[in-house]
């Protein structure tokens, strides 16, 4: 405010005094001090001063600085994280996978083909009887077996009928024929493989097998 104005009223009743009252009360409310001032008056004319002068001091008016908030303190630096190690298993990702190598199938054995050591064409007949071969063992028709004059005991034999294709592969076990002309005397069964043993005898194809 420029200047302050002073004005005093002189109230002589209790009513005025009341109203007095109640307007300071409402200057102080609304953000102004007053200051009343009730001063006995003179002796002989029994009235009362109300000083009505506004002490508003100068500092009250303007308006009070706020309180200075606290600064923000800094938000906490955002500490690094530690830098992900990766596990050796992890960092084999990048690498390029090498693919398990498929198991192989197993191979099935197969027989070699025996080697041929010998072949020719001559006689062969068959016989059913016997109690010993020449190599000691006993005769058993029924065995794939033959007796040739002179290859060793135990070699394998290729017998092929060429009328029909058919062959059996006999061990030699005994000695014979001595019929001109016949080179094996195969036993029953293993004629019976080649041809009917009704013909008793016929040209046969045979290999000498290693």
């Amino acid at each position: 405010m420029a200047g302050r104005h002073s004005r005093t009223r002189i109230f002589s009743s209790p009513a005025g005094i009341v109203a007095t009252a109640a307007v300071g009360v409402a200057l102080a409310v609304g953000g102004t001090f007053g200051a009343v001032q009730l001063t006995s008056g003179s002796a002989q004319s029994g009235e009362t001063t109300l000083d009505l002068t506004p002490t508003t001091a100068a500092s009250s008016l303007t308006p009070s600085s706020p309180a200075v908030s606290p600064s923000a303190s800094a938000s906490p630096s955002a500490s690094a994280s530690p830098s992900a190690t990766r596990s050796q298993q992890a960092a084999s990702r990048s690498k390029a996978r090498t693919a398990s190598p498929k198991p192989s199938p197993t191979a099935k054995k197969t027989t070699a083909a025996a080697k041929v050591l010998d072949s020719g064409s001559c006689g062969a007949s068959f016989y059913s009887d016997g109690q010993l071969t020449a190599n000691g063992e006993s005769f058993n028709p029924n065995a794939l077996t033959a007796a040739h004059k002179t290859l060793p005991f135990n070699t394998k034999v290729r017998v092929t009928n060429p009328a029909n294709g058919k062959s059996v592969v006999v061990r030699i076990n005994d000695r014979g024929p001595f019929i001109d002309g016949r080179c094996l005397d195969l036993s029953r069964a293993a004629f019976a493989t080649i041809a009917s043993v009704d013909v008793g005898a016929l040209t046969v194809r045979y290999e000498v097998l290693g």
